[in-house]
């Protein structure tokens, strides 16, 4: 009995040790839960910058720029370019390693990457890092399964719902409510809304959908200019502006920090910017500033870090 005691407790002590993470950076000692979502900031801590963790605070991973569905306002490349398994597992170790506390797996659309659910189970259990999946929400129950224990979110990207959804999509919007329940059943997950003329009027409707499915969180992501698409006008960014304003509701409200100027943010790692606090990898092994970048730096035999210090040297990163 005694010996079976202490095999589960070091089992326990290895999966809470997993579990929680501190980051060092220039704004303190961040303490971050991924299955609980705790985030707690010793702000008071100063750090050196020598001892400051290298990589990224938050780091997206394009798996695959395929994706069955053709909405106007994407900016993913449409070329056939997927990473490869082995590469992927190099570089969320490294990132592990290095301090950052969280990986999202997106596209394309990541669900059509072979071998996500394997990607997920290895970073679950052997890194401390958050995953994260952002998808259109299409994929079978099976696949929701797989995922079962081995991814801490997922964002379900709406845009609207009813006709707005469908003419965006092309797919039914009764169809991706369906497959709402079984996601919530097995991981906490949020609804994100690219946010331009049209889509904004659909704001209320999409929140009583994130109220009615017990979604925690509601991501608005002004559109980005980009080759088929001219990006949020003024006006909408004003109307936008009331809307928060005037939001009361209970699930929280976050904005994507390309679209976040002017809007009543709230950002405790203010310090910590640029590459530190986020980069993204597409589909080609590239890492940029953000994802609707066009230049990048290509990851190399010595990995990220040293992308991240040659894309600074170039003068694509904005801190030293």
């Amino acid at each position: 009995m005694g010996s079976r005691s202490s095999e589960q407790s070091s089992r326990v002590g290895t999966f809470v040790e997993r579990d929680i993470k501190t980051r060092r950076g220039p704004d303190g000692l961040h303490v971050f839960g991924r299955r609980s979502g705790l985030n707690i900031l010793a702000d008071e801590v100063e750090i050196p910058p020598t001892e400051w963790d290298r990589a990224p605070r938050h780091v997206s991973i394009a798996l695959t720029n395929a994706c069955d569905l053709s909405c106007s306002f994407c900016y993913a490349p449409k070329a056939r370019r997927s990473l490869d398994f082995g590469r992927v597992l190099s570089w969320i170790e490294e990132l592990d390693r290095e301090g950052c506390l969280g990986v999202g797996f997106g596209g394309g659309e990541p669900t059509l990457y072979r071998r996500l659910p394997e990607l997920c189970e290895y970073a679950a259990r052997k890194t401390s890092l958050a995953v994260s999946i952002t998808s259109h929400g299409h994929f079978d129950n099976k696949l929701i399964n797989e995922l079962r224990g081995n991814v801490h979110f997922i964002r379900i990207s709406m845009d609207g719902t009813s006709s707005t959804y469908e003419s965006i999509r092309q797919r039914k919007f009764g169809a991706l409510l369906e497959k709402l329940g079984p996601i919530g059943r097995i991981v906490p997950f949020g609804i994100n809304v690219v946010v331009n003329a049209r889509t904004l009027l659909a704001l209320d409707d999409v929140i009583q959908v994130a109220h009615e499915f017990g979604a925690c969180e509601l991501a608005l992501l002004p559109e980005v200019p980009n080759s088929r698409s001219g990006g949020i006008d003024e006006a909408t960014k004003a109307a936008l502006m009331e809307w928060i304003c005037q939001y009361r509701g209970r699930v929280r409200i976050c904005v994507s920090e390309s679209g976040s100027v002017g809007l009543p943010v709230c950002n405790p790692c203010s310090k910590e910017t640029g590459l530190r606090a986020y980069a993204h990898i597409d589909a080609s092994g590239s890492l940029k500033r953000c994802s609707y970048d066009e230049k990048g730096t290509e990851i190399g035999p010595k990995g990220i870090i040293d992308a991240i210090q040659e894309l600074q040297a170039d003068g694509e990163g904005n801190e030293k």
